[in-house]
This record gives structure tokens, C-alpha cells and sequence, in this order.
């Protein structure tokens, strides 16, 4: 099983399913810094609300690089958590030092097209998250504009739960609501419009936001501060334009292979048992490596090293 890391001169805070929270610690006085913490983005990979035993090699570097371009793309809309880029040797091109924030206690998603979660509840109840939606919808529809379609921070290992807009206003007061919804249709936009100009669909992303107390607003409220990641193949699905063809399962720029390859009769796992999923094999961890730096290259222009 895959050991939380380690690393000198930081304190954890937090291991996610990808991601470890380090806090510096202030070699004059020994404690962690209460305002700075480094973001690891490790190899890590989960499915099905399990982190897997086999690792994705280079897809921390891939998801960082992959955020800190899409966050230069994005600074006009909304300010970001990024402090420096300079990061201890040992986790080069994976971490950066981020401000430490107060975060949005809700999954904040957009959706541009129908697939996923959103379509399961759209075929039981012809809206997802409490939005509306016309009848004769299929698997990749194209919506008839992007929808905010909340859903609650769940515990590792247990489900997020759909939220609407209502019931997310209830949570954090309708100000911030509105504030997040907004932001997070508009970097779903922006993240479309530059995605189309490589071929490539955006079809929904979740983001996460945080609040910046030291920065208030005009209003005296705290500043809302775009953290994590944005827009990679962990938090949003990206699909191919030429082939995208509704009424099918599309292809997509993500952890796909694993998915598939989980749920055949090849990987002799039964995702209704509560067993935790089998390692990987080779030709899947190459493919979805593979794939996760195509989505990088593609987005980005660079080539990835």
C-alpha cells in the first residue's frame, strides 16, 4: 500500500487521495508556518473512491505543471493560491508553496455537457442539483448553457452528495454562493474557449475555492482565492472535438483506462464487494500515463518533460 512521504524541515498537515499538505517549519523556533503550506502532488491514482495500490509515474509533475499553466490563463477572472515554485529537490516539478487558506466547505462543478453523475440524475429526475433541464438529453449532450452542480466534500472513501444551489446558499450565505457559482461557470468558459482552439471539449470540472481573511474585498468580506488544481484531467474531463459524438460514452483525456479496465472481467474485481480494487497492470499504468501527459501537451503546446 502506498506510504504517506515524508520530507524534512515540513510538518504534514493532510494526505489526500492525491495530494500530501506539508506546513514549513520555522527552523527558529520549531513551529509550522500558520500561513504557508507546500502542495505535493504525488503519483498517487484512485477509482471508485479508492486510492489504488499502483502509482501513475510523473502524473504529480503532469497535474502541477498542468495547474500552474491554466492558472496564468485564469489570473483576469480570479487571484490563486500560488506563493513560489521554488520547492525542496526532492519534490521538484510536483509541489509548489501556496497560501494557506480557509477553504470552501463545498465541491464546486460545472458542467458544459451531460455525462457522469449529472446523467444518471437527469434520467431520474430531468435536472441535475435541482437545475432544470430539456427533455430528449443523451450521454455528451452539449447543455443549452454550463450549470453550477455543487455537491458536498465527502470523507475519503465515502460519496459526495449532490447539493443545490439553495442548499449550498444555506452552508456558506448567499453572497459567497453566488460568488463561487459565478466563478466557476466563468472558469469553466475560459476554460472552453481555449480548450476548443486544440480540439478539445471541456465538459465539466470541479474547482475549489478559498477564502484570503488578511485580503477582504470591497465589500469587507473575505477575498475568494482559486486553490488546488484547475482544470486537469483529475478534475475536469476533457474530451477529443472530432470524436465527440452524443449518445455514446466519449473519449477523454483522463484515468479512463483504469476505470475500464477495473470494471471488465480482466481485473476479476466485483465493485459491488467493498474490496478494495487489484493493482494495475503494466500496459494500464503505460496507457494512462500516456495519456495523462497527451492532455498536458495538448492543452498546453509544451512538450512535457
Amino acid at each position: 500500500m502506498n506510504q504517506p512521504m515524508e520530507l524534512p524541515g515540513y510538518a504534514r498537515v493532510y494526505s489526500g487521495k492525491v495530494r500530501e499538505l506539508f506546513a514549513p517549519i520555522d527552523s527558529s523556533t520549531g513551529a509550522p508556518s500558520q500561513d504557508q503550506l507546500l502542495l505535493v502532488a504525488t503519483d498517487r491514482i484512485s477509482a471508485f473512491d479508492f486510492i489504488l495500490d499502483s502509482e501513475i509515474p510523473d502524473k504529480g509533475k503532469v497535474l502541477t505543471q498542468l495547474s500552474l499553466w491554466w492558472f496564468e490563463q485564469l489570473t483576469d477572472i480570479i487571484p490563486n493560491h500560488v506563493i513560489s515554485t521554488e520547492v525542496p529537490d526532492a519534490v521538484a516539478g510536483r509541489a509548489v508553496l501556496v497560501q494557506r487558506l480557509d477553504m470552501v466547505p463545498v465541491e464546486c462543478i460545472g458542467r458544459a455537457y451531460l455525462t457522469g453523475s449529472g446523467l444518471a440524475e437527469y434520467r431520474e429526475a430531468s435536472s441535475v442539483c435541482g437545475v432544470p433541464l430539456p427533455a430528449g438529453l443523451v450521454d455528451g449532450s452539449l447543455l443549452p448553457s454550463p450549470i453550477f452542480t455543487p455537491s458536498t466534500k465527502a470523507p475519503i472513501g465515502e460519496h459526495d452528495q449532490p447539493m443545490t444551489f439553495d442548499e449550498v446558499a444555506a452552508e456558506i450565505g448567499m453572497p459567497v454562493a453566488e460568488r463561487v457559482r459565478d466563478l466557476t461557470i466563468a472558469i469553466l468558459k475560459r476554460g472552453n474557449e481555449i480548450a476548443a482552439d486544440r480540439g478539445i471539449l471541456l465538459a465539466d470540472t470541479k474547482v475549489e475555492f478559498g477564502f484570503d481573511r488578511a485580503r477582504p474585498d470591497a465589500d469587507g468580506n473575505p477575498s475568494i482565492v482559486l486553490a488546488d488544481e484547475v482544470l486537469t484531467p483529475d478534475s475536469s474531463r476533457f474530451w477529443p472535438a472530432a470524436a465527440w459524438q452524443p449518445g455514446r460514452a466519449q473519449d477523454s483525456y483522463d484515468k479512463q483506462f483504469v476505470r475500464d479496465w477495473l470494471t471488465s472481467s480482466a481485473s476479476g474485481w466485483d465493485r459491488s464487494s467493498g474490496d478494495a480494487p487489484p493493482a494495475l497492470p503494466d500496459h494500464i499504468v503505460e496507457a494512462t500515463r500516456a495519456k495523462y501527459i497527451e492532455a498536458f501537451e495538448s492543452l498546453t503546446g509544451q512538450t512535457f518533460a
